[in-house]
């Protein structure tokens, strides 16, 4: 309790300020219809077409689609068959996700997030979980 009293004042004020931040306006939202036309370049519809379909042609590509038992060339006769908006969807998806991403990034993401937290109290003295954290004597026969 000592600890909460005595550095409340440096915990307090940087949170006002970012929650002051948080809750700024940011500005006026407009809504208004958006045509296909507007929203989908032709030319670059072409260029993604294309590029889905290339992605769909790798050998690597084909071998997971059998795995999951979608045959490839039935996979390129729906890619054939989409709108301008789901192939730029789709290509925005390719190039977006990167390499190897997957669930184990983030599971090992949250592992370290929690990990540096649980240490970070640990060492302000509120928990006491690590015992490789020393602390002073004083601090301890205190609480």
């Amino acid at each position: 309790m000592f600890f909460l009293r005595r550095y409340s004042r440096f915990i307090a004020f940087p949170l006002v300020a970012l929650m002051m931040a948080i809750s700024m306006p940011l500005g006026v939202a407009r809504a208004a219809l958006v045509g296909t036309e507007q929203v989908v370049d032709p030319s670059q519809a072409d260029t993604n077409r294309q590029r889905v379909a290339a992605f769909i042609a790798r050998d690597d590509v084909r071998v997971e689609l059998q795995k999951m038992g979608v045959d490839a060339a039935e996979a390129e006769r729906r890619v054939a068959v989409m709108s301008d908006i789901e192939i730029q969807r789709i290509a925005t998806e390719i190039d977006a996700s990167p390499a190897g991403k997957g669930p184990a990034g983030a599971i090992i993401g949250a592992v370290v997030t929690i990990f540096i937290i649980l240490l970070i109290t640990d060492l302000l003295g509120l928990t006491d979980i690590f015992p490789f954290v020393k602390r002073n004597k004083s601090e301890n026969s205190g609480s």
